[in-house]
């Protein structure tokens, strides 16, 4: 199975963090899956981190390459695909980064491994 990896479980994953589902943790680690988290992910990350909301994450930014080699995780770049449909997409969830992995998810037909309910308001499948 393929996933695309939402940024909070990402992070709860790098760090351990027992926030992050059971379910989510054994899609995660599961050998056989093709785990990607998208380019928006660091973006995300990075800009929390500037205006002090994850000051945890330092490390994981200064060395995120790194982070994401040593997981044997995929990168999923965005694509003007992806941003039209980001914002073409129905519903009130006005996050610009949920709405860029909920288009991400649907393009690519991936199932997108977040707590996130906010998320069952696009069409595309959601684990936690």
């Amino acid at each position: 199975m393929s996933f695309l990896i939402d940024t909070h479980a990402f992070l709860w994953w790098v760090l351990a963090d027992p926030n992050l589902s059971s379910k989510a943790k054994a899609a995660i680690d599961d050998a056989d899956a093709v785990r990607y988290v998208s380019s928006v992910t660091p973006f995300e990350i990075a800009n929390k981190l500037r205006i002090g909301k994850l000051e945890f994450a330092r490390e994981i930014v200064e060395n995120y390459d790194t982070v994401l080699h040593e997981a044997n995780f995929l990168t999923l770049d965005i694509t003007s695909s992806h941003a039209l449909l980001a914002g073409r997409l129905a519903g009130e969830h006005k996050d610009p980064f949920d709405r860029l992995l909920a288009a991400q998810a649907s393009l690519d037909a991936l199932v997108l491994i977040s707590a996130d309910r906010a998320f069952d308001g696009f069409d595309i499948d959601r684990l936690w």
